[in-house]
């Protein structure tokens, strides 16, 4: 995995599947709040009208020139759970980020389990 201060200077670049079709834009790295380590990135899809952001998870991640290409397909990022371009996640709404990718989630009460940086 890549520190945190690696992925941050990849904002607005371009975010592609494993097998390198783009995806959309990085627009922020979620970190896990146990850990400090990037966990997820919300990545800009749609038309410049109804652009939204999309979250997917770092692990399997690698970064290339000018890229991060995440360890998931384009379909599936795509249709993951979003939020608006201004938007904030809701703690109410972390576990089913965690649960459309079949990750594991943990939180206690009034806590939250992602952070963005």
């Amino acid at each position: 995995m890549f520190a945190i201060e690696d992925i941050r200077q990849w904002r607005g670049h371009d975010v592609v599947d494993a097998s390198g079709s783009r995806i959309g834009e990085l627009e922020a790295v979620y970190v896990d709040t146990a850990t400090d380590q990037p966990s997820f990135a919300t990545v800009k899809v749609g038309l410049p009208t109804r652009q939204r952001l999309v979250f997917a998870p770092l692990a399997g991640a690698t970064l290339g020139p000018g890229h991060v290409r995440l360890a998931h397909d384009k379909k599936q990022v795509k249709n993951a759970p979003s939020i608006g371009t201004d938007g904030e996640l809701p703690a109410s709404e972390e576990q089913a980020v965690f649960d459309y990718y079949e990750l594991p989630y943990e939180a206690g009460p009034n806590e939250r389990r992602l952070g963005r940086r």
